[in-house]
C-alpha cells in the first residue's frame, strides 16, 4: 500500500494557463451566472405570486427552478474565483460540500422531471380523476420526496468517500468530483463498497427515473393519437418543454460521465472545449429550463404580463 497522507486541500488540475483570456472567461461566466439567477428567480416569483399558477404542474416547475439556482450556485462562484487566481486549491471541506451539492442537484433534477412526466400522464390520460389523485397534500409529499431522497442517498455516498485513505489530492477537473476522489484512494479494495453503492444510486436515481419519464410519454403519445388535432396540439405543447429539458440534461450528464470514466475518447479534445463539456449540465440546463418553460407555456407568459408594472407592459387601448 502506498503511503497515505491526511490532505487538507485538493488541487483542481482542470484549469489551464489561459493568460489574459482568463478575464474574458470570467466575464462570460459571470454574465451566464447572473442570467441564470435572474431568469430562475423571476419565474419562481411569478409562480408564487400568481394564484392561477398554484397548480401541481407549476409547483413542480417552481421546485425545478429552485434546484437550478441550487445547482448553479454550487459551481459558478467557485468557478469564477478559480478563473482569475493562479492557485487552484480548495479545502477538503469545501470540496466535499461541492460534491454533495452537485450530486444532489443531479438526483433532484431527474426526480423532478420524473414526477413532472407522471403529472402530465395523469392530466392527459386521466383528466377526470386528475384532481382527485393530485391533491395538495400529495403534491407536497412528492416535492418533499424529490428533495429528501437525494439528500439521504448522497449523504451516504459522501460518507463512504470521506472514510477513504487518500494517496493523492489532484483532481483533473475544474470542480470536485466524487468518482475522481474515490480514484485517489490508496487501496482499490477499500473502494468496493463505494463502487457498488454508487452503481445502485445511479440505477435508482437515473435509470429508474428515465424509465418512468419515457414510459409516461409513450403512454401520453398513444393517448394523444386518439385525440382531435386541437386537443393533440394542446397536449404536446405542455409535453415538449419537459421532453426537451430531459433530453438536454441527460445529454449533459452523459458527457460528464464519459469524461470521468473514459479518459481516452477525450484526450484529443481541446482544453477549453473539454472544460465546457464537463460543466455543460450545470451551465446550460439552469438557463435552458426557464427560457424553455417561460417561452413555451402560455399561462406563465400571461402571468408574467399580469404582475409586470403597468409602465413596463402598457395595456391596449380599447374603443368605447
Amino acid at each position: 500500500m502506498e503511503n497515505s497522507t491526511q490532505f487538507t486541500s485538493f488541487i483542481l488540475a482542470g484549469y489551464s494557463d489561459s493568460g489574459h483570456l482568463k478575464y474574458l472567461y470570467f466575464i462570460l461566466v459571470t454574465v451566464l451566472y447572473v442570467s441564470i439567477v435572474f431568469a430562475n428567480t423571476v419565474l419562481i416569483v411569478v409562480i408564487c405570486m400568481e394564484r392561477s399558477l398554484h397548480e401541481p404542474m407549476y409547483l413542480f416547475l417552481c421546485s425545478l427552478f429552485v434546484n437550478e439556482l441550487y445547482g448553479s450556485t454550487a459551481l459558478f462562484p467557485a468557478l469564477m474565483t478559480n478563473l482569475v487566481t493562479d492557485v487552484h486549491a480548495v479545502s477538503t471541506v469545501y470540496c466535499y460540500l461541492q460534491i454533495f451539492c452537485m450530486y444532489t442537484y443531479i438526483s433532484i433534477e431527474f426526480s423532478n422531471l420524473a414526477v413532472m412526466s407522471y403529472d402530465r400522464y395523469l392530466a392527459i390520460c386521466y383528466p377526470l380523476q386528475y384532481n382527485v389523485i393530485m391533491t395538495p397534500n400529495r403534491v407536497c409529499i412528492l416535492v418533499c420526496v424529490i428533495w429528501l431522497y437525494p439528500f439521504v442517498t448522497i449523504t451516504t455516498a459522501l460518507s463512504l468517500t470521506i472514510r477513504l485513505q487518500l494517496c493523492g489530492n489532484v483532481i483533473d477537473k475544474v470542480y470536485c468530483d466524487n468518482y475522481l476522489v474515490v480514484k485517489l484512494a490508496c487501496s482499490t479494495s477499500d473502494t468496493t463498497v463505494n463502487n457498488i453503492y454508487g452503481l445502485c444510486v445511479i440505477v435508482l436515481s437515473v435509470v429508474v427515473t428515465l424509465f418512468t419519464i419515457m414510459s409516461s410519454y409513450i403512454k401520453i403519445l398513444t393517448i394523444c393519437l386518439k385525440y382531435s388535432i386541437n386537443a393533440r396540439q394542446k397536449a404536446f405543447s405542455t409535453c415538449i418543454p419537459h421532453l426537451a429539458s430531459m433530453l438536454n440534461f441527460t445529454f449533459g450528464c452523459f458527457l460528464t460521465l464519459l469524461q470521468s470514466r473514459f479518459d481516452r475518447p477525450m484526450r484529443n479534445v481541446p482544453t477549453v472545449l473539454h472544460t465546457i463539456l464537463s460543466v455543460y449540465f450545470l451551465m446550460c440546463q439552469p438557463l435552458f429550463n426557464p427560457i424553455m418553460y417561460g417561452v413555451r407555456m402560455a399561462k406563465i407568459r400571461q402571468a408574467f404580463k399580469n404582475i409586470l408594472p403597468v409602465g413596463l407592459y402598457p395595456k391596449r387601448l380599447t374603443k368605447h
